[in-house]
């Protein structure tokens, strides 16, 4: 099979640990959009890897011609991928759980720095803000009106998956969607 899998919704929704755990399960390459959209820096998410150089790096991580799992969104940057993706996978995530999952994952990446009064903190609220206003669309980025409208031009079929289920589940669901694409 050509072509790649992307994995996508709001931030927390879980996608970065489907998409590892398919690509790992199929022994597709596997990339996160994250990696292309920002620059590495110290501390990291600082400064954006200008817009030409981001598919170019997705590529060194997703040959084209070999299959792949990409997560994450492509929104406003990456479409061009579009018609490589032989199924786009949604992860439907409450607001709720997604914010509790991004507030673990940033205190143990960050530790005290996006405690109260650490030197994170302002851009750990900022970035729960964002997250949190993925279903309003009142911050730039993710959506999820923008992911909808995207949806409605996808050349390949769309799973709409909720997020809450197990991972393994999550896993299965997606290989059954796949098993009837290449049947």
């Amino acid at each position: 099979m050509a072509g790649g899998i992307h994995i996508t919704g709001a931030a927390g929704a879980g996608t970065s640990t489907l998409g590892a755990r398919l690509a790992q399960r199929r022994g597709w390459a596997y990339a996160e959009t994250d990696d292309a959209l920002w620059l590495p820096t110290e501390p990291p998410y600082e400064e954006l890897r200008p817009a030409p150089e981001r598919i170019p790096f997705l590529r060194t991580h997703i040959p084209e011609g070999q299959p792949y799992v990409l997560a994450g969104a492509i929104l406003g940057w990456g479409e061009a991928l579009t018609p490589e993706f032989r199924l786009v996978v949604f992860l439907d995530t409450p607001r709720e759980v997604r914010l509790a999952r991004l507030r673990l994952r940033e205190a143990a990446r960050f530790g005290a720095a996006v405690a109260p009064g650490g030197a994170r903190r302002a851009e750990y609220l900022e970035f729960l803000a964002w997250a949190a206003s993925y279903d309003a669309g009142t911050e730039p980025g993710r959506s999820r009106a923008r992911h909808e409208a995207w949806f409605s031009t996808l050349p390949c079929p769309l799973l709409r998956l909720e997020g809450t289920l197990p991972p393994d589940e999550l896993v299965r669901r997606t290989d059954a969607a796949l098993e009837k694409i290449f049947a």
